[in-house]
């Protein structure tokens, strides 16, 4: 009995030892593939079951005993393959990375994989060549490598293989191989057909770099003509528009300017000497910034050497009466964080918004800078930038008894401008209600819009949201499509609060940095109903600023550890504002 007892122990710690050294493989890899962990896979000195994870993309067998399927597609994966632990599952089938930015090449090693039977790593930095081992997988049934950066000869792939793309890779042809997806197969052919086929493909192959060079050629010079005509038609236009000679008004103040007659005139916003005419503008070295399918931003030099931001806005609807009106008390604003128009001009086909030149660049550059370690980024300057982003939209915000406010529509890193202080300016202001809202729907600011797609003071929190999002992360969006309300949410559900920070915001004002990630999430709410007001976010965010402040000023005092993250994870998403360490 005694025997029976001792084997049977014996047998169970073989089998947990063996799963658990199966578990490290896989934990392993997935530390390998996505060394940033956003799949927010961890431990804390043991390690979890991998079928436990089927939510993350794992798939085990009905007995749950092991990994047959792995799909981690479009996560922004950014790591290596570690295919030595991969292939150490010996029931694994399915492997998908799909649409990740996995670098480094293809391992030889993934060979040893033998029983999988779908393998795609298309739409990734894969670089290098394709193993030849690969032609070893016999059970290897489906191989997409397609839009990748590989190089090199195709490896001659066995009729095993009946589904292969490699499409948007650089490849060489071999001699009896051609770029193509390849089926089940070709049908028997009389061995001549064979020779003449093979004949005519290494002819393609001979002449095919001399037809690559002319496509590549004709492509250039097409898209150089495509822009000198798209320039010179720009010109035109532009010139269209001082062909009635501008007087500036000089005798009627803003108010007085009928908007009807505003069609071939600048409607100006400054004193008489900051003021100049559309021919000088129209006269003078303009160089494109930016351009989108119904607006183009120009940066303007003077004569004088006054230097303008230009902004082109086509396809807005509404009449010149309405238009005018709209400018003018826009116009006529004055507050630290909106930046002040100089100027607009409103024709037929088009309107120009002119502004003050900022050298200093937007946030989104600054934020970029940072991330590419160009320059610094404390906390106490994106707290001030927050706060001053806040102020200005609370401004926009407010309602009187003569009308009714006017939402932003465009908050995004992109249109907070900084002046020579580094201030935060709210930019592009006032024009967004004229856009049709079925193409501002479709070319609305990806990552920044409220999922209502409206314009309003809901929507614009949840932009604003975004942003202090951005600030406290270190990451972007406007150019990498990222959900970071989605990321940042799914961080929090797993408790892993702590590692939403970017490392400056961990190393400086860790402690402040809660209570703003419990303002942002509530800004960025799904629901427009669920979201606070402007002026709501703009009073708990002076309230991190005065806390701060007050700490700050007493060199005696010591910041208490009430920011625990045990308590923050109860406090992050609350149904109320209270702050952390609070009862709600």
């Amino acid at each position: 009995m005694l025997i029976w007892v001792v084997f049977s122990s014996l047998l169970v710690m073989v089998c947990e030892g063996g799963q658990l050294l199966k578990s490290q493989f896989f934990f392993n890899f997935i530390q390998a593939v996505d060394p940033e962990n956003i799949l927010g896979i961890g431990w804390n000195g043991s390690l979890p079951h991998p079928c436990m994870l089927q939510r993350k993309g794992v798939k085990c067998n009905s007995q749950a005993e092991a990994i047959v399927d792995i799909r981690l597609e479009n996560l922004n994966l950014s790591g290596i393959i570690d295919a030595d632990s991969l292939c150490k599952l010996p029931f694994l089938r399915v492997v998908s990375l799909a649409k990740n930015l996995i670098r480094g090449s293809i391992p030889e090693s993934i060979s040893l994989c033998t029983s999988l039977t779908y393998l795609n790593l298309s739409s990734n930095l894969l670089n290098g060549s394709v193993p030849g081992a690969l032609t070893g997988m016999k059970n290897l049934r489906s191989l997409d490598i397609s839009h990748n950066h590989l190089l090199g000869k195709i490896p001659d792939f066995d009729k095993h293989l009946y589904k292969f793309s490699l499409k948007s890779n650089e490849f060489l042809v071999n001699e009896t191989r051609s770029l193509v997806t390849m089926s089940q197969g070709p049908s028997p052919k009389p061995e001549t057909s064979e020779a003449r086929h093979e004949k005519g493909i290494r002819i393609w192959a001979s002449y095919a770099p001399v037809v690559i060079c002319i496509g590549f050629f004709l492509l250039f010079a097409f898209f150089v003509n495509k822009k000198a005509v798209r320039s010179a038609k720009e010109k035109e236009i532009l010139k269209s528009l001082g062909a009635s000679p501008l007087k500036s008004p000089r005798t009627k103040t803003t108010d007085e300017v009928k908007p009807e007659k505003a069609c071939s005139e600048l409607v100006f916003f400054v004193g008489e000497h900051a003021r100049f005419r559309l021919e000088d503008l129209l006269e003078s070295a303009a160089d494109l910034q930016s351009q989108s399918l119904c607006s183009s931003l120009y940066k303007v030099t003077l004569k004088n050497d006054a230097v303008y931001a230009v902004k082109r806005v086509r396809k807005l609807q509404g009449g010149f009466e309405e238009f005018g009106q709209t400018m003018r008390r826009i116009g006529n604003l004055r507050h630290p964080n909106i930046l002040p128009l100089v100027c607009y001009n409103s024709s037929k086909e088009e309107k120009l918004l002119i502004y003050n030149y900022q050298r200093n660049g937007s946030l989104q550059t600054l934020l970029e800078n940072y991330i590419e370690g160009k320059r610094e980024f404390p906390w106490r300057h994106r707290l001030s930038i927050a706060c001053g982003i806040a102020r200005g939209l609370d401004f926009i915000h407010q309602k009187t008894d003569h009308w009714e406010s006017i939402p932003h529509g465009g908050i995004k890193l992109s249109n907070i401008l900084l002046n020579e202080n580094e201030e935060p300016l709210i930019s592009e202001y006032g024009y967004s209600k004229f856009l049709d809202p079925k193409t501002a729907s479709l070319y609305s600011s990806n990552g920044y819009t409220a999922p209502e797609r409206g314009l309003s003071e809901e929507g614009d929190v949840f932009s604003f949201g975004v942003i202090l999002l951005e600030l406290l992360t270190g990451k972007t969006v406007e150019k990498s499509a990222l959900d970071l309300p989605k990321w940042v949410k799914s961080m929090v559900r797993e408790e892993w609060t702590g590692e939403v920070f970017d490392k400056e915001v961990n190393r400086a004002a860790k402690q402040w940095a809660f209570p703003m990630l419990n303002i942002s999430l509530k800004c960025v709410a799904h629901f427009p109903e669920n979201r606070p007001s402007v002026a709501e976010v703009l009073e708990k965010i002076e309230e991190v600023v005065n806390a701060q402040g007050d700490i700050d000023a007493s060199p005696d005092s010591s910041i208490e550890s009430n920011y625990q993250d045990g308590c923050l994870l109860h406090t992050v998403i609350p149904e109320t504002w209270d702050t952390p360490g609070s009862n709600s």
